[in-house]
């Protein structure tokens, strides 16, 4: 089993040395970049929602930490919370800003993709259950430990 894990491996560092980045720009054109540094091209070259940045001159710009938009919320969260935690209304700010983010993060029927299932069966076309949903009947069979239908 081990014999076939490091052969796995050795398979995936193969295909992973095949697709690495370009060379540093201080290194000469036959050496191959290494992996941390490779690593940083890539992530230098995409952006936070999985885009390329372009800069002024067509090549790649990397959004400094600072502007990208889920850390700005955060730390604007903090700060308000901080700010009511010192009104001595922090765990009220709290206690709503989590009901506010569980409403915010949920997607409404129109909001589906056509075809998804939604996870509560009453809701979808015909009643169809989701994989992996426990229904009664197989609860029945189950705790009687018969067999299920057609086996």
């Amino acid at each position: 089993m081990a014999a076939a894990v490091e052969r796995r491996l050795a398979e995936f560092r193969a295909a992973r040395s095949k697709t690495a980045c370009s060379p540093c720009p201080g290194e000469p054109p036959g050496k191959a970049a290494p992996s941390e540094a490779a690593e940083g091209h890539r992530a230098a070259a995409v952006g936070p929602g999985g885009g390329a940045q372009a800069g002024p001159g067509g090549a790649a710009a990397v959004t400094p930490v600072w502007a990208r938009p889920l850390l700005l919320k955060v730390l604007l969260w903090v700060v308000l919370l901080a700010l009511f935690a010192e009104l001595e209304l922090g765990l009220p700010y709290f206690v709503l800003s989590l009901l506010y983010w569980m409403y915010a993060s949920t997607r409404g029927p129109a909001e589906r993709r056509r075809g998804e299932l939604s996870a509560y069966s009453v809701f979808n076309p015909g009643c169809t259950a989701i994989a992996g949903t426990l229904t009664a009947e197989q609860l029945e069979r189950e705790l009687y430990y018969r067999p299920a239908a057609g086996r």
